[in-house]
């Protein structure tokens, strides 16, 4: 698909040295500019994201959880799973005795123990070159300095208002006034801009112990929460190896459970048993088999997905070829399956994403997150530290996958992603958008390989998504009415999707060539950029 130049859009960046995507332009520039200096792709990243914890506070920060794939320039592939536990003593039953029924993304049995800080010291430990302190300048200078509000978040921010107004803390840090800062408003935080040199001076360990851990446990505390100061010193990042299912002559790696990443493979794998590339990629047939495999897939997800040490099944079992076969048999191309059976199911027997490659073919592939807007809504008050709200997804009673249990890891949606192609390195992609992120995964990589969009294009192209409790589609406004149509006549309910479905970014890998080809999502206010 070529572009329409006159039409609104952007072209993908090539570039022959070093490629970066993200979603804030200010993260995209301490990339380069790290890359540039004679930084490696893992640098970069974590210069990036420690930008991103400061300037787009509603999606990440130094209080979430981060995943990270790392690709060597000859396909070498090294997972890393950087979500932190919940409390030793957040067990059902203790829940149950404290009379909590849901765990709300606002309540502080929300908020696990956060992973990300330990996750990329040991990035940097294991792949990196510079440290903390040089990586973390630019982060530091706009939470002391001030940075100004770019016109998505500006966006993001007035939607969470009343969860901010809800906490005192919360209230003081991120509203002004009352209410949400303005596009172009700047902003300072000390507290942060503190915390964060703190960091940089004692490494993890200055943030999972004294002062920082001392402040956020306090804040849990006193709101109710178990969080120990031993639960935070316990936390630690795990090396995983990558899950890989071929997709039409493509390798593609996710992150093993406690992710959602097996749900982009199970869909994918439906997807191959149909005729997918024959089909309008805008029309109907294309967006019905996406919806129907994606309505399985998650499915799936709510069933088994969970911290691998307490799944029913080995994840492996789920993406075999007999199971998808046996998924993929209940999807009709004439008409909506009326629901999604869990005996059909059984086996037989806001978040930011960025993609860094460097000059010597080293890839990353990173996603750092706090869940929901703003996370908990739950602020360490001294250090500045805004708490996630990952714990969310588990379920207070007992009985289910993820039923809370002490030192368990919850359900994550973060998942980031790699692709090879004859074994050699392809693209380093992800999708953010909380449950979407699966979904995203396979229509990106379709949008790619069955229609021969560049990345870009791929990034760009019209979505849908599907209510998770209804099972109701959401469009977003440029999928053409008459496709909307065609699905109505299948038999499903749509919707206008309430906003922009996620958000991408992605690089791709042309060894022969010596080519990187970059793409950024324009439903965020970030871009690519290389050199």
């Amino acid at each position: 698909m070529k572009r329409d130049f006159q039409a609104p859009g952007r072209s993908p960046v090539f570039a022959r040295e070093a490629a970066a995507a993200t979603s804030h332009p200010l993260a995209t520039s301490a990339a380069l500019e790290v890359l540039q200096a004679g930084g490696n792709a893992v640098d970069a990243a974590i210069a990036a994201v420690a930008v991103q914890c400061v300037v787009e506070p509603h999606m990440t920060g130094i209080g979430g959880d981060c995943f990270a794939i790392v690709m060597e320039p000859d396909g070498r592939l090294t997972g890393f799973n950087g979500s932190g536990a919940a409390p030793r003593a957040a067990t059902p039953q203790k829940l149950a005795e404290l009379g909590v029924k849901d765990i709300t993304d606002t309540s502080p049995h929300a908020v696990t123990v956060p992973g990300a800080i330990r996750a990329w010291e040991t990035l940097l430990k294991a792949h990196g070159t510079k440290s903390f302190k040089s990586l973390f300048k630019r982060a530091i200078q706009y939470a002391r300095d001030g940075f100004p509000v770019a016109p998505r978040v500006a966006r993001d921010w007035a939607g969470d208002v009343d969860k901010l107004r809800a906490d005192e803390v919360s209230a003081a840090r991120y509203l002004i006034k009352g209410e949400a800062p303005k596009t172009g408003t700047v902003l300072k935080y000390p507290r942060l801009a503190d915390t964060l040199a703190a960091i940089a001076e004692g490494g993890a360990d200055a943030f999972y112990s004294g002062p920082v851990a001392d402040d956020i446990v306090s804040a849990l505390q006193s709101r109710g929460g178990l969080m120990t100061q031993d639960d935070l010193a316990a936390c630690h990042t795990t090396a995983v190896s990558p899950v890989l299912r071929d997709y039409k002559g493509h390798t593609v790696a996710e992150l093993p459970p406690n992710g959602q990443g097996i749900v982009a493979l199970i869909m994918l794998g439906i997807l191959e048993q149909f005729d997918l590339e024959s089909l309008d990629p805008l029309g109907p047939e294309r967006f019905h088999l996406e919806m129907e495999a994606a309505r399985l897939a998650y499915g799936v997800r709510e069933q088994f997905i969970t911290d691998p040490g307490y799944m029913d099944v080995c994840h492996t079992r789920l993406i075999g070829a007999d199971y998808i076969d046996q998924l993929a048999r209940q999807v009709s191309l004439t008409k909506r399956m009326d629901s999604v059976p869990a005996s059909a199911l059984a086996p037989q027997t806001d978040t930011v994403y960025l993609t860094i490659v460097d000059r010597d073919g080293l890839a990353v592939s990173f996603i750092n997150s706090l869940f929901s807007g703003f996370g908990s809504g739950i602020v360490a008050p001294e250090t500045g530290v805004l708490l996630h709200c990952r714990g969310s997804s588990f379920r207070a009673e007992p009985g289910h996958a993820n039923s809370i249990d002490g030192g368990k890891r919850p359900m994550h949606t973060i998942i980031p992603a790699m692709v090879l192609k004859e074994g050699a390195p392809f693209l380093s992609f992800g999708v953010m958008g909380g449950h979407y992120q699966a979904c995203g995964h396979a229509h990106v990589l379709t949008n790619i390989i069955d229609y021969g969009m560049d990345v870009q294009a791929a990034i760009d192209f019209p979505r849908m998504f599907f209510d998770i409790a209804s099972h109701e589609l959401q469009a977003e406004r440029l999928v053409p009415p008459s496709t909307l149509d065609g699905l109505r006549a299948l038999g499903h309910s749509v919707v206008p999707a309430s906003g922009p479905i996620g958000g991408s970014q992605a690089i791709m890998i042309d060894k022969t060539r010596h080519l990187l080809t970059a793409g950024s999502d324009p439903r965020k206010d970030g871009h690519a950029g290389g050199y």
